[in-house]
């Protein structure tokens, strides 16, 4: 039970990349936009589906996580 719990907690942790990343990836953004206000909508679409990607990223993991745990516990 252990080892499954382990490998749950490992699959979760995907979401703290994912977490980082879109808080960096909107910290860019920002500096972005303050630099070239004429460039926001170029910026904001690029962010989006960064943000959509990374959020993905940790969906995938919470799910690897909950079959861990319901088919292996």
């Amino acid at each position: 039970m252990g080892t499954i719990a382990l490998g749950a907690a490992v699959a979760v942790l995907t979401g703290l990349g994912a977490g980082l990343g879109i808080g960096i990836a909107t910290s860019k953004a920002t500096e972005s936009i303050a630099r070239q206000p004429e460039a926001k909508g170029d910026i904001n679409k690029a962010l989006l589906l960064g943000c959509a990607l990374a959020e993905a990223t940790a969906i995938y993991g919470f799910v690897i996580a909950l079959l861990i745990i319901l088919f292996l516990g």
